[in-house]
């Protein structure tokens, strides 16, 4: 019975990573950044539905993906992996929308915009002097709270029409 629960959690999780993939072709430029806020919708639904560990084996994917079609950056490790992380430990512990969403946002747009700090120096040649280390957090922050506010009505939605229950009943049986 796990083997079966486990086959329907990857083919989710496979079925979001492409959402997410295909959901960057709709990404609009901020301050040097790529902001795709389908993938930061993906992080909470991977959150409510799949878990944090799946939240994180997703985002990574869709960013190698992302990169791999020459549809984003090394930005997009960074802070669709911290935010996925989070979201789904929020929501893991608490089982609260409203904060999977500020969790989302903060690991996404602080600790995935400190974190992209970083790797913008030491591989995509960006000169320190020029960039605060503070300077991905606010393009990280339009990112997320677009995709978060995206998640949050779908999810709401969901969870109103009572499809969301039954959503989580599927995959766990």
């Amino acid at each position: 019975m796990k083997q079966k629960n486990t086959v329907k959690k990857l083919a989710a999780a496979g079925l979001l990573c492409a959402v997410a993939v295909v959901g960057s072709l709709f990404s609009f430029p901020v301050l040097g950044s790529k902001c795709a806020p389908v993938q930061h919708m993906v992080n909470v639904i991977c959150a409510v539905f799949l878990g944090p560990w799946y939240g994180v084996a997703v985002a990574f994917a869709a960013s190698l993906l992302r990169n791999l079609l020459g549809m984003g950056s090394l930005m997009a490790f960074p802070g669709s992996m911290c935010g996925a992380l989070l979201c789904g430990i929020v929501y893991w512990k608490t089982k609260n929308l409203t904060a999977t969403l500020v969790g989302e946002v903060f690991g996404t747009g602080v600790i995935g915009g400190l974190c992209a700090y970083p790797i913008a120096t030491m591989f995509m040649g960006v000169d320190a002097a020029a960039v605060a280390f503070y300077a991905y957090i606010v393009p990280f922050l339009i990112s997320t709270v677009a995709g978060s506010v995206l998640a949050g009505v779908l999810i709401f939605a969901l969870q109103r029409s009572g499809a969301l229950n039954s959503m989580r009943a599927a995959l766990e049986n």
